[in-house]
């Protein structure tokens, strides 16, 4: 049964969607079976994984909307991207009014779950890029999810708000999904020559011990200049340091997982 993990954060600029399309991008290649949803209503997980504008004009493309408002079969709006082993369910305009549709239904904050329940079982791993606040869409990521991977920008205030999301996860745990688990921190756009980065990262290890992963993501040129050319970092340059730590992580996501199903 595929493991469900959202990409979380409250706070924007962390990385999340960067994370969501690289780490997808870097399982596939590895031969593991990878869905993508794209429930953020920007849609740049969409854009960035190569599925193109054009496809959006004149109501040619569906996407996560229709599954968690007309319930219309998940497997029907799943698209083929580059990579063999890697599909996505891509964000549309609609998604913008999704919540508000929503607002009077009983089962309000577990239609993704619903909608993805009858797909999990053809994925290795299924990954929910989540808008950066805490939104009816958001609830709805996390109790779906079996675990959240939060991203967190090496800068003081991107530490100050973790406290954040943290409270959310324990919100959600209560109410609706008691076995959600924090997959890991993950520390993003690192730079080892600023004193601050150096900080925020030991700052994060003592307080997360083995919560957090040990790769940590850099402050890449190549990895910001990959999404406007609609590619992942592992098909726009994979010589990159961008493209190797997002292989590292993918390993390490891997062999963690393994490693707490053998204990």
């Amino acid at each position: 049964m595929g493991r469900i993990i959202a990409i979380a954060n409250q706070k924007g600029g962390v990385g999340k969607t960067t994370t969501a399309v690289n780490l997808a991008a870097s399982l596939a290649v590895a031969e593991k079976r990878v869905l993508l949803v794209d429930f953020d209503p920007q849609g740049n997980a969409t854009s960035g994984i190569g599925v193109s504008a054009e496809k959006f004009k004149e109501g040619h493309m569906s996407g996560i909307y229709e599954a968690i408002i007309a319930q219309r079969a998940t497997r029907e709006l799943m698209m083929d991207v580059e990579l063999k082993f890697l599909k996505v369910i891509p964000s549309t305009i609609d998604l913008i009014g999704a919540e508000i549709e929503l607002i009077d239904d009983p089962r309000r904050e577990l239609r993704l779950k619903d909608a993805l329940s009858d797909v999990r079982e053809e994925f290795d791993y299924i990954f929910i890029d989540c808008p950066p606040s805490l939104s009816l869409l958001t609830v709805n990521a996390l109790t779906a999810a079996d675990s959240v991977l939060i991203p967190l920008q090496c800068e003081y205030y991107a530490l100050e708000g973790i406290s954040k999301i943290l409270r959310t996860i324990e919100l959600i745990r209560t109410r609706f999904n008691p076995s959600l688990e924090i997959e890991g921190v993950l520390l993003t756009m690192f730079d080892s020559r600023n004193n601050l980065s150096r900080q925020i990262a030991e700052e994060v290890r003592t307080h997360f011990k083995d919560m957090a992963f040990s790769t940590v993501i850099p402050r890449n040129v190549r990895l910001s200049e990959a999404p406007s050319f609609g590619k992942p970092i592992i098909l726009y340059d994979i010589n990159s340091t961008g493209a190797a730590s997002y292989m590292d992580l993918a390993r390490e996501l891997v062999f963690n997982r393994h490693k707490n199903s053998d204990n």
